[in-house]
């Protein structure tokens, strides 16, 4: 009998140590973030970085390692470079591409009167003058190549308002050698002012080092063509949207050969994210989403055949494939998440799809805390269709109980959720803090086809405004959700979400968190930079009293037309340096809510963009968020 009560408590102290030890917004913060660089040139291994966040010093460090392709144990090494081939290099070892900014024009009151070198004067005679987080100083990202001991140095793109890479988010890929190295590729958008922020028009162009003249390989495609990349042959592929002014159209692979080009994916329904040339040239294999995860697909290079390759899928599970790191023979090495474990690397078979994790950078961390089940579920929507939802359980979950809920609005609008892993919007955390998360793929996202997708498109506040209310009323309906404790959160159109829920959810929600959302179309149109987003999304200008769906996104689907409806305390969130979604949303949201005497909080973050970047505010950010859930829900 005694030994029988032992163990008993023996099993009530380690239940006890076990809910005691949940993930929190510290150990969010302490876990090692790992990117795959590439394979080494000998093939023998994969190089690595991991960063780490110090939350005292409000600091990163990226330290680097290779590991046997094989398998086994990491080694940290200094430059990681010496182990990978040189991509800025010519083909013949001769040249090197780099890039780097060049002023084109005056932008500054210092510029037009250099006596005056206090003045912080800016001084703007066309659009585009600030993009994502940085007002534009006019200089433009150029594209130079010389002798590798950097002598003879050429402007490939002099005199042009252009970037490469482009602006916010390009980088050294958006530059390449061709095949044998007499050919400098690169992706601008090359247009100038308003032309350049009313459209998505890149184009991948080729600079002839014999003959230093400029071809555009993509003319007359009007949507976004990037990330171009030669096989071991010579042939060229690239990622294409078809549509001029639509950032998340279907994005197809695209090759270029002796028999023209031909579009590899048309005839499949479904987006790609990115993709990389098998070793023998004969392969593409690429990312994308596909029915709430990520997963990797291979399409064949088809010669001179006419006929449209057929899209297979390699991997499956509940994970998203994030990123390809490179292929070994008959594996290929990728980088691999899911909603309770952080980026590490993976091998794949390729003959069965089978994965091996490689990297182990965070094993201990998880192995120390509980973790919570992530359920994928049906729901019904208002017009009948099957909709993705990942309910997102606490680590110690008792069906016998209830718990506050929280519905997850997600951004984009067209973005994925996916099993991705967040250091902000991280659903593991919040099921540890105690709360079910319902995250709905409502329309508008990727990964369940092009219908799907486009849907959401001068629509924001229908069908996919339902598809969130179909979600949460299901499961409110489970006995273990607290119908009472619903809350709602969401940043950047999820904050356009729960701002315009806000206004009709007939007291569904106690309580609401909103970032960076948009809660007024009118001032959005008038101070936000990329205009082909609000002119796709929403319609067009408010002006255009003629146009039909611009005037009933401005009038049906605009928050601010509901906000004498608010009833509910609402949390708002706004970056200083969003230009996205520019300060303006959320003060005026917050000025309303207090206004109308709504119990509400602002969270401002002076130097933060879209995002929050820094330890030290992500920490801030997490303590209140959970805070005002304590306190309102």
């Amino acid at each position: 009998m005694k030994k029988f009560i032992t163990l008993i408590c023996l099993s009530l102290s380690l239940h006890t140590v076990f809910a005691q030890n949940v993930m929190t917004p510290e150990l969010l913060w302490s876990l090692g973030r790992v990117s795959g660089i590439g394979i080494s040139t000998d093939g023998n291994s994969i190089v690595y970085a991991v960063t780490q966040y110090d939350i005292a010093t409000n600091d990163k460090n990226t330290e680097y390692f290779s590991i046997p392709v094989l398998g086994g144990a990491p080694s940290k090494i200094d430059d990681p470079f010496k182990l990978l081939a040189d991509q800025s290099i010519s083909p013949n070892g001769k040249y090197k591409v780099y890039h780097r900014p060049v002023k084109i024009y005056s932008a500054t009151g210092k510029d037009y009167y250099p006596e005056l070198d206090k003045s912080e004067v800016q001084i703007y005679n066309d659009l585009m003058y600030r993009h994502w987080d940085t007002w534009a100083d006019g200089t433009y990202n150029h594209v130079f190549m010389s002798k590798v001991d950097g002598t003879d140095e050429v402007d490939i793109m002099k005199n042009k308002t252009f970037h490469s890479p482009t602006k916010p988010f390009g980088d050294e890929t958006d530059y390449i050698w061709s095949h044998k190295g007499g050919k400098i590729l690169y992706v601008t958008k090359a247009k100038a002012g308003s032309a350049y922020a009313t459209s998505t028009n890149t184009d991948i162009f080729s600079y002839d080092l014999h003959t230093l003249t400029t071809t555009n390989l993509t003319k007359g495609m009007l949507g976004y063509d990037n990330n171009p990349a030669y096989s071991k042959y010579g042939i060229l592929a690239w990622l294409s949207m078809k549509t001029s002014g639509y950032e998340s159209d279907k994005t197809d692979i695209v090759i270029s050969d002796r028999y023209g080009k031909r579009n590899l994916t048309e005839g499949w329904d479904g987006t790609v994210d990115s993709f990389k040339w098998s070793e023998d040239g004969k392969t593409i294999y690429f990312i994308a989403p596909f029915g709430g995860e990520k997963h990797l697909f291979s399409v064949d290079y088809p010669g001179k055949s006419k006929k449209l390759p057929v899209v297979k899928q390699i991997t499956q599970g509940q994970f998203d494939v994030t990123g390809i790191v490179g292929q070994n023979g008959k594996q290929i090495i990728v980088s691999r998440t899911d909603m309770n474990h952080a980026t590490e690397l993976f091998t794949v078979n390729l003959s069965d799809g089978k994965m091996k994790q490689l990297t182990h950078v965070n094993d201990e961390r998880y192995q120390s805390i509980g973790l919570g089940k992530v359920e994928k579920r049906m729901i019904t929507t208002t017009d009948n269709k099957q909709m993705v939802t990942w309910v997102i359980y606490p680590p110690d979950f008792d069906p016998a109980k209830k718990y506050p809920t929280l519905l997850y609005c997600q951004g984009g609008p067209h973005g994925p959720l996916s099993q991705f892993y967040s250091f902000r919007w991280n659903f593991q955390l919040m099921a540890a803090q105690g709360y079910i998360v319902v995250a709905p793929n409502r329309r508008g996202m990727h990964g369940h086809g092009v219908e799907w997708n486009d849907q959401i498109s001068k629509d924001y506040g229908g069908q996919n405004i339902q598809d969130y209310l179909s979600a949460i009323d299901i499961m409110a309906k489970e006995p273990f959700v607290d119908e009472n404790r619903l809350g709602a959160v969401g940043a950047s159109y999820g904050g356009y979400s729960v701002f315009y829920l806000a206004g009709m959810h007939n007291k569904r929600f106690k309580t609401f968190i909103s970032h960076d959302g948009i809660f007024n179309w009118r001032s959005m149109y008038g101070t936000t930079e990329e205009m082909f987003f609000v002119d796709w999304e929403i319609g067009g200008p408010y002006w255009e009293k003629d146009n039909a769906a611009a005037q009933k996104s401005y009038a049906e689907f605009n928050p601010i037309e509901f906000v004498q409806k608010w009833d509910t305390p609402i949390m708002i969130v706004q970056g200083g340096k969003d230009y996205r979604v520019p300060i303006g949303q959320g003060l005026e949201a917050y000025q309303a809510a207090q206004l109308l005497g709504i119990k509400s909080r602002l969270i401002y973050i002076p130097n933060e963009n879209h995002w929050v970047l820094s330890a030290q505010n992500g920490m801030v950010w997490q303590r209140e968020f959970f805070r005002w859930l304590r306190e309102t829900l």
